[in-house]
């Protein structure tokens, strides 16, 4: 008779929500989820700055045992995203499981009982069995360290830390950075700004984005049929998959086909949003190849670069003084508000908690040259560890949620083997987890990304975050949890002989 295995899920986003559901679906009640916010919603409750919408098409990005027949965009705001987790909270009585507020600084794991021990930020402790981590890996805003940032004295912050209710209206703004949530925030507030000033390290990729409304109509149908919903998954994920060459490269035909035609609908798309503007087409054109950086989805950054009120600056930052920045080219832009739109630490998986393995060992040092997991999920020396969305579980192209799912559900089949006393602990074997990760280095290697400057590669150089497969690929490998690839016990550690000493006679 199987038993219940004690889980902590660390995380309320649509890891957390889909490492519940997997739980509940193998028989197993006996988890909490700890989220650090007020709130469920992971990335879609931290983030709150205007404009802010996915870039995933919505019936893509959803779990696949909860369609959302209700979306009113093909790509939803934030806010909606966010209801729509909190729905299926509810729909599935997951909200008895969340405590809130509980930020976990710390987890040990105890050799003596097998378990790990969770030490909360208010103070608290919980121990559990299994720890599941679902922190994402857009949790840590980055800023770059500028000089005289401290000397401002207007408002600073990330896109991250919007503050709520806040007026821009009639102020000079600052945007330093021109990536995901930049091109999204930057055009939303630039009509009721005085004046603002994008600081632009590096030119992104943009593509158009076909988003439409959905209808009364068009809703009742998904609701009314929903195979229909189901076809629109499918037709969706087809299309982002058959992207997958771009990032890869393989195959090597099919990618450079592929990557030359998107190359000239932007370069096509950049000449009539821009007008024809020779200068700011000259400055809006990316310099490094397609794909090496997150592509954006947009039809507003370049009509937003010709606004009257709005500046392109190319001119590295030199240093903040307390009424504005000045940049290398000696030019003094004053502004009242500086926004950061710099991305996240997104190589810095599991921090800033501590976690601690089997004999003390910190995954920090551990990683001290790159995370890097078996499947993206397990760790040699961590037991009953299992990370979703962890390293290299990333994609050029399509839903994150849909690989979060595939690892929710190998999570849980592990959780059954506890369960059913066929494992007493499960750690991945070093030889398992070694042949995997230098098949991906050989992969990667000649991806897109091997050479890259971006969040998905370490100032080291290796890529710690993305996938170089497809993610069909990743779904039949992580499909069923192999119990070879690990130790379903404590495996004994050979102590290193002692050295040996000349006997005197």
């Amino acid at each position: 008779m199987s038993r219940r295995v004690r889980t902590a899920i660390v995380g309320a986003g649509f890891g957390g929500v889909a490492a519940a559901h997997a739980l509940l679906k193998h028989g197993q009640d006996d988890f909490v989820m700890l989220e650090r916010g007020d709130r469920a919603g992971g990335v879609w409750r931290a983030n709150t700055y205007p404009g802010i919408t996915c870039d995933v098409p919505s019936h893509v990005y959803s779990l696949s045992f909860a369609p959302n027949p209700r979306w009113t965009r093909r790509f939803s705001s934030g806010e909606e995203i966010q209801a729509y987790l909190l729905d299926v909270m509810r729909q599935f009585d997951l909200d008895k499981h969340l405590r809130l507020n509980a930020d976990v600084v710390r987890a040990t794991f105890d050799d003596a009982s097998g378990r790990w021990r969770l030490e909360l930020g208010d103070g608290d402790t919980i121990d559990a069995e299994v720890l599941i981590s679902a922190c994402g890996q857009l949790t840590r805003p980055s800023v770059p360290k500028l000089p005289g940032l401290d000397t401002f004295r207007g408002e600073w912050f990330h896109s991250a830390n919007w503050p709520p209710r806040k007026e821009l209206d009639g102020t000079r703004v600052a945007v330093v950075g021109t990536g995901a949530s930049a091109i999204q925030f930057a055009p939303a507030i630039a009509p009721v700004v005085e004046h603002m000033t994008i600081f632009q390290r590096s030119a992104p990729w943009v593509v158009a984005k076909l988003d439409t409304e959905y209808g009364r109509a068009i809703r009742w149908l998904y609701a009314r049929f929903p195979r229909l919903q189901r076809f629109a998954r499918w037709f969706w994920q087809a299309q982002l998959e058959a992207l997958v060459p771009v990032f890869t490269r393989q195959p090597p035909l099919r990618a450079r086909i592929i990557s030359a035609v998107f190359r000239r609908l932007a370069a096509f798309q950049r000449f009539v949003q821009l007008r024809g503007n020779r200068q700011l087409i000259k400055v809006a054109t990316p310099d490094y190849p397609l794909g090496c950086k997150r592509a954006l989805l947009t039809s507003n950054w370049y009509p937003t670069l010709l606004r009257k009120n709005v500046d392109l600056c190319t001119s590295p930052i030199q240093e903040i003084v307390p009424d504005g920045v000045v940049t290398k080219d000696g030019r003094h832009h004053e502004v009242d508000t500086i926004v950061f739109g710099t991305g996240f630490t997104a190589t810095e998986f599991l921090a800033p908690m501590q976690v601690f393995g089997r004999g003390g060992v910190s995954i920090r040092d551990v990683w001290k040259d790159g995370a890097e997991a078996f499947l993206g999920i397990t760790v040699p020396e961590f037991p009953n560890l299992f990370m979703l969305y962890g390293p290299n579980t990333n994609h050029g192209t399509g839903s994150a949620v849909e690989l979060i799912e595939v690892q929710a559900r190998y999570t849980a089949q592990a959780v059954s083997l506890l369960a059913n006393d066929q494992a007493k602990q499960l750690e991945v074997r070093r030889e398992a987890h070694d042949t995997f990760k230098q098949e991906l280095e050989g992969r990667l290697k000649d991806s897109v990304w091997a050479g890259c400057t971006s969040w998905y590669v370490t100032e080291t150089g290796r890529i710690t975050n993305n996938w170089p497969g497809t993610p069909e690929e990743y779904r039949q490998r992580a499909g069923q949890l192999n119990v070879a690839d690990y130790w379903t016990e404590a495996p004994v550690r050979r102590a290193a002989p002692e050295p040996m000493t000349a006997t005197v006679l």
